[in-house]
């Protein structure tokens, strides 16, 4: 067992020796007392009045909450490449935790890596689970420091779970002796009654990332505290709740599992007795052991109850597996351990600085200050937060595969926390321009690009100083070290103006348009959601990971080889799954159609009228330092997520309009990764090729097939064109073999092209590929070689990029990251040549006096979208273009062409080249 730590109290000086009043004794002759006697009986009084409150204990489930944090939230990696989506998860629970109960004690409880007796007794035991994947094995050890620095006691037991644990600590509080209840365990007895320590009189909180624990609950002295969806999502269960969630108590519950079964813990229950059954079951005669006496005096009973004949005939068969999985299911509370009550308080105990110090090591950014806040409020004698309090059915899931609490997160990792916000007024109030606060968190993103969208609260952090002037100072000082002064000065620092006008100006929204888009693609949706329901035979919630798998897979019994499985063993539904199962069944097909409907009538449709502004217009946020390879990124909405693959998707663009005597003009650079490739490569083939203005995806098919360019069909250019992308991310064989065969989507629309490529074939395109382009696979070598060395890539302007995950100890991280190294020269000189693009065309703009007459309203992937006056659109496109197409010195483009292409329209979707 891990032993908690504790620290023993200091011995206080001049303790008064207080004896305790007799109840039945006479009152005591009046006497008069000095001040400090009056003071000493009033601080006496007010102490017992406090001990007389129960005070609260949390117990945290760290294994249930970390593993369900690791699924529900993104597959975040700090700038070392370690994962941490789960220890954000955790940390973020915990806070939640404290700021909502207020506990006087914390103790937290772990399953370990070995098997536990219920793996002993039953081998299928938890079969069905996925194996644990490295990143959550790695995030497991490391969540214990989490709770080393917040001073939180840890408790693991070999060959129990951490469910059982926490049952045998509500046990012990019950007993009140902390005594276990076997009768084999003298040793632990005997600890147990050698230790003098009080236990207060505690309501106990069960924090779990589960419902398992909620047989423990016990009136409203020992209450579950559980996650319904996700990690933001939660709900509080006391023995009421319990009893509206189930209709019987919570004692029983282990009977319901026992009957039902536990898929996620591959507890079979009595095959064929379902939730209605067992619940019926069980109001009707309570115990599984009850049941079968019943039952033993004569089916009749049973009968006479309303229980169908071959429910009966189910319980003769199934006596033995029903009594067994009620074994497995119980929680243990005869755990041989000893639960060492808390000496302190636990906000008296946590080490604040060190909590800080590994927020920050792990770049929680965010949840350094709301620690901070929190804890100061619960010191402070703050009051409790709201919590739900519900009978919540764990079938109600909206959100697919944990999808809006990444949401959640995403967005939460990039709002400005309170106390930035303090600061920035503070800066202000110190006479500090904003400027100089724009350009130092730019300056501390091209240090570490992984940092994005830097706040004040991150400059000053990263300096470890509390004094702005010191942090600015030594981070330029760090800039001009690292060589990357040329990017901030030549291409990020006077971008800064440009996009602050693009966000200030925003795009005109055709609202109207988008009112009858979205009532069209309602009636789309609603005729998808009969369609799906006719085909299963069934009414159930779709948007229900659950529901849609029992239907799919259990009701409908559908199944292709290789299909993945959830953390809980279930099957997946999600839409890579889905795809595989597309020519099984038509219904996969409308499921599919039905999504792509709801999420674009969910993000954009209907959220964007929301969004615009009285003036008409969306100003949406476009980030500068966005992402980690030096492009834009964009916010509240996400314009770089309108899908522009399908018809469906492509429709919403037509919302974007130009006001009223103006144009929108798109221009977009073509190709552009391609080309910088061959530039940066300096491979003579595919110099040639942008050289003589072939198609690159045809003249490289005629390459890797051996055939002339006139032969080239349309499936051996979408083929190639597969190839070239795929060679400039990294991709491996098996990943360009899954790629190169056509989608079931693609077959089932008559595309050309039907047959699935082999491994073989997919590593003989491979090799055909770097033979013909040798030059540009030894570059693409370098680049390895050189980021394991030097520990960043560097593009064609001198943007650095840092990969200290190169050094990872988990390999598909290292794997990810040497990916990532590989391209980043050519997609982070894409980024520098369309953000000199912006800043090129504004300051002519300005120079000619027009920027009150063409405005930069939208920069997506390599595209620059402007609304002009109609009248201008002649002289101005082909300025435009010129600028563009020589933002790349001569001497340094090897030869090879910066292309664009220019449209123009009276809305985005709805263009013609010019």
């Amino acid at each position: 067992m891990a032993k908690p730590t504790s620290k023993t109290p200091s011995k206080q000086t001049n303790q008064t020796t207080i004896t305790p009043l007799n109840p039945h004794s006479k009152p005591a002759r009046t006497t008069v007392q000095s001040g400090g006697e009056m003071g000493r009986r009033s601080e006496e009084k007010e102490e017992r009045r406090k001990d007389a409150i129960p005070k609260k204990l949390v117990l945290i489930d760290a294994h249930a909450i970390l593993h369900r944090a690791y699924h529900a939230l993104p597959q975040f990696t700090n700038s070392r490449g370690e994962p941490t989506g789960g220890l954000y998860g955790l940390s973020t629970m915990l806070i939640k935790i404290i700021g909502t109960f207020k506990p006087d004690y914390i103790v937290a409880a772990y399953d370990l890596p070995k098997p536990t007796f219920r793996h002993e007794a039953y081998k299928a035991y938890k079969d069905g689970r996925a194996k644990a994947d490295d990143a959550l094995v790695s995030q497991m050890i490391r969540s214990r420091e989490i709770f080393d620095v917040f001073n939180i006691p840890i408790y693991d037991k070999e060959g129990f779970e951490a469910d059982d644990i926490l049952g045998t600590i509500v046990q012990q509080l019950t007993t009140n002796n902390q005594q276990p209840t076997t009768k084999d365990e003298k040793k632990t007895k005997s600890k147990i009654e050698n230790r003098k320590l009080k236990i207060p009189e505690v309501d106990v909180i069960i924090a779990s990332g589960d419902m398992d624990t909620l047989q423990l609950v016990d009136g409203k002295r020992v209450q579950v505290f559980t996650l319904k969806k996700g990690i933001n999502d939660t709900i509080l269960y006391d023995e009421e709740a319990v009893k509206a969630r189930f209709g019987f108590g919570p004692e029983l519950l282990p009977d319901f599992k026992g009957l039902r079964g536990d898929p996620s813990d591959n507890i079979k229950g009595i095959p064929g007795i379902g939730e209605k059954t067992a619940t019926e079951l069980i109001l009707k005669f309570g115990l599984i052991e009850d049941i079968y006496k019943t039952l033993k005096k004569g089916e009749e009973k049973l009968l006479e109850k309303g229980i169908k004949k071959r429910i009966v005939e189910l319980l003769k068969g199934g006596k033995e597996e029903a009594e067994f999985s009620k074994v497995l299911a119980t929680i243990r509370r005869d755990v041989p351990m000893v639960f060492e009550f808390p000496r302190k308080l636990w906000c008296d105990s946590i080490d604040l600085p060190k909590a800080e110090a590994l927020f920050s090591d792990l770049e929680f950014r965010q949840l350094i200050s709301r620690l901070a806040d929190t804890v100061k409020r619960v010191q402070q004698g703050g009051g409790e937060d709201e919590v739900e309090r519900g009978t919540e059915s764990e079938d109600e899931e909206p959100q697919k595969d944990g999808e809006g609490e990444k949401k959640d997160a995403r967005k939460k990792a990039s709002e400005d926390s309170p106390a930035q916000a303090s600061l920035t007024d503070a800066l202000a109030s110190a006479g500090i321009p904003p400027q100089d606060l724009q350009e130092t968190s730019m300056a501390l993103w091209l240090i570490n690009s992984n940092l994005t969208s830097p706040t004040i609260e991150d400059v000053l952090a990263y300096a470890k100083t509390q004094d702005f002037t010191v942090a600015r100072a030594l981070i330029f000082a760090e800039l001009k070290a690292r060589s990357s002064e040329q990017v901030f000065e030549e291409i990020e620092k006077p971008l800064l103006p440009v996009v602050e006008k693009m966000n200030a100006t925003g795009v005109r929204i055709d609202v109207p348009f988008l009112q009858e888009l979205s009532k069209e693609y309602h009636i789309e949706l609603r005729a998808r959601e009969k369609k799906i329901w006719a085909d299963a035979g069934v009414e159930f919630n779709i948007n229900s990971p659950k529901q849609l798998g029992e239907v799919l897979f259990v009701k409908m019994g559908l199944r292709v080889a290789r299909q993945k499985k959830t953390a809980g063993g279930a099957l997946s539904t999600k839409e890579s799954e889905l795809e595989k199962l597309r020519e099984v069944h038509p219904i996969i097909g409308t499921i599919l159609e039905y999504r792509e409907f709801q999420k674009l009538l969910s993000t954009y449709i209907d959220n964007i009228p929301g969004m615009v502004s009285s003036s008409g217009r969306l100003h949406a946020r476009f980030l500068q330092a966005g992402t980690t390879t030096g492009r834009m990124g964009s916010q509240n909405p996400n314009l770089q997520n309108i899908p522009v693959q399908s018809t469906l998707g492509r429709r919403i663009r037509n919302a974007f309009v130009a006001k009223e005597g103006s144009k929108l003009v798109s221009i977009d650079y073509s190709q552009i990764e391609l080309r910088i490739a061959a530039i940066l490569s300096g491979d003579k083939k595919l110099v040639e090729i942008f050289k003589k203005g072939e198609d690159v995806h045809t003249a490289v098919a005629a390459e890797v097939f051996n055939v002339t360019q006139s032969q080239v069909t349309k499936d051996m250019r979408r083929q190639a064109k597969v190839i070239n992308f795929g060679m400039l991310y990294g991709m491996g064989v098996n990943s360009l073999r899954t790629a190169l065969s056509p989608s079931s989507a693609e077959a089932t629309a008559g595309k050309e092209g039907g047959t699935v490529i082999s491994r073989e074939e997919a590593q003989t395109y491979y090799d055909e590929y770097f033979a013909d382009f040798y030059e540009l696979a030894g570059f693409l070598d370098l680049i390895k070689k050189t980021a394991y060395e030097n520990g960043y890539t560097e593009t064609l302007f001198g943007r650095r990029r840092y990969h200290e995950a190169l050094h990872s100890h988990i390999p598909y991280i290292r794997g990810a990251a040497e990916r990532m190294a590989i391209n980043a020269p050519i997609q982070g000189t894409g980024a520098d040549i369309v953000k000199l693009a912006m800043v090129h065309v504004d300051t002519w703009l300005r120079k000619e006096k027009l920027e009150n007459r063409v405005s930069l309203i939208l920069q997506v992937h390599d595209e620059l979208v402007y609304e002009m006056e109609e009248d201008l659109v002649p002289s101005v496109v082909p300025k435009i273009r010129a600028i563009m197409e020589q933002v790349v010195p001569k001497e340094a483009s090897r030869g090879v062409p910066i292309l664009v292409e220019a449209s123009v329209g009276d809305n985005w979707g709805s263009m013609k080249k010019i």
